[in-house]
């Protein structure tokens, strides 16, 4: 329904680290998203995603998700049953690859959710080139 949005047009920041001697090091990228959802759900619901650079998978462990200017990682976010990912709102994702390099990339995401009347996951994908810096 919202696919289009998992990925947010224009949303792409590299993410750098401030050496001490003065330069940058690249960390990875940000991507905003949107819940692929009609209704917000509970940030305990948000499964971690499937994410693929260039037809290669993403580790879980490279993932991080801030929402409402909070970072956590994705299975932190099976205890947190006090906050709603609203409809209309975006969150951040992080991905860590401090070995990407500038340019052009696909990039595609399964958006994970479960849904409390479904029995099974709800995944919903998109995909889309973005250029990094």
């Amino acid at each position: 329904m919202f696919n289009d949005l998992i990925i947010r047009d224009g949303s792409i920041q590299t993410i750098t680290n401030h050496n001490t001697d003065g330069t940058s090091t690249r960390m990875g990228f940000s991507f905003e998203s949107h819940i692929a959802y009609y209704r917000g759900l509970g940030l305990s619901m948000v499964e971690t995603p499937q994410i693929w650079l260039d037809d290669q998978p993403i580790s879980q462990e490279n993932l991080l998700f801030t929402y409402r200017g909070v970072t956590r990682s994705f299975p932190e976010l099976a205890d947190v049953t006090d906050i709603r990912w609203e409809l209309g709102e975006y969150a951040s994702i992080t991905v860590v690859a401090p070995e990407i390099t500038p340019g052009e990339h696909k990039i595609r995401v399964n958006q994970r959710l479960r849904v409390s009347y479904l029995p099974i996951l709800s995944e919903s994908a998109f995909e889309r080139m973005i250029t990094i810096y």
